[in-house]
């Protein structure tokens, strides 16, 4: 059973749009996603520097078009079979919406457009920030966050949750943090997935009714909890609680175990989810789809693992 799995804000690098433009047609699909996002991916995918592209409101389309073009790019062969289900990690999930067909691309690139605007316009409020925590146990972890009154953001596998909140409390987390675990502050513009997104969330709710979401084609897997997605409606609910709620990748890699994944492809920019799951899913197939170099070992993983049961593998 595979697994096709879309990263979040961070993972993005300068120029990583920039091998995909070798492709026939990749300029134009990215045009026309760049009109939907009202954003200049070609530009901010192959010329932008760091600085620029770590902007909330380039960054998340950036990523969710990169994944759309990885997996244009390989199902170019029609007779590939069709993943067991899609997920991702924040605005990853915009990315899957569209892999899995609750979304058209136009319309995921729409929704990304209002979703990192409504977040940025929110991180600017107030100062505030975001840690790794990496290390320690759950319960210490969670205590420590706790007693500086921060937010757990993202609970990404057992040994890292991501704390956020007020920039002088991250600081103060960072000097007094749970025993046995290291913090890390981020480079972020502010406290994602906190109450501190509340006016994001009442934004994306305004906007939902805009878009015409389908029901999902494969299994979509929810950062709330790890839930299978069924409708495009429930898509949307979820989608819009998500910029104020914690995303639990966590439950999303359990969900996968419970269902028998023996392969995950994470799609460009790649790198961070399947790194998770070396720890977490130990014994499964992975491979990064990064650039068009990557294809064919991508369609190799596909063939052999999509549509299988674990008893058949």
């Amino acid at each position: 059973m595979l697994a096709i799995v879309c990263p979040g804000q961070g993972a993005q690098k300068p120029g990583f749009l920039s091998p995909w433009l070798e492709l026939p047609g990749v300029e134009d699909a990215l045009s026309a996603l760049s009109e939907a996002g009202g954003v200049d991916l070609l530009r901010h995918g192959t010329e932008s520097d760091a600085d620029t592209i770590r902007d909330t409101a380039v960054a998340q389309p950036l990523l969710v078009a990169a994944g759309i073009l990885a997996a244009a790019g390989l199902y170019q062969e029609q007779a590939l079979p069709a993943p067991d289900m899609v997920a991702g990690h924040s605005v990853g999930e915009l990315t899957a919406a569209a892999l899995g067909g609750v979304l058209s691309n136009g319309d995921a690139m729409r929704l990304v457009a209002a979703r990192s605007q409504a977040m940025a316009t929110a991180a600017a409020a107030e100062p505030t920030s975001m840690a790794a925590v990496v290390g320690g146990t759950r319960e210490d972890v969670l205590a420590a966050i706790e007693r500086h009154g921060l937010h757990p953001a993202n609970l990404n596998s057992a040994a890292q949750v991501v704390a956020a909140g007020a920039s002088e409390r991250i600081a103060a987390l960072a000097e007094d943090g749970p025993a046995k675990a290291r913090v890390i502050p981020l480079q972020v513009a502010g406290a994602f997935h906190t109450p501190y997104m509340a006016s994001a969330r009442s934004a994306l709710a305004e906007f939902a009714p805009t878009l015409t979401p389908t029901d999902p084609a494969v299994p979509l897997l929810s950062n709330a909890g790890g839930e299978v997605v069924t409708s495009g409606g429930r898509y949307l609910e979820l989608i819009v609680e998500q910029v104020a709620s914690p995303v639990d990748w966590e439950s999303c890699m359990a969900g996968m175990r419970e269902r028998g994944v023996t392969a995950m492809l994470e799609v460009a920019p790649a790198g961070t989810l399947t790194g998770l799951a070396k720890r977490e899913l130990k014994g499964i197939s992975l491979a990064n789809l990064n650039t068009p170099d990557d294809l064919e070992q991508a369609r190799a993983l596909v063939r052999e693992h999509a549509g299988r049961t674990d008893q058949e593998n």
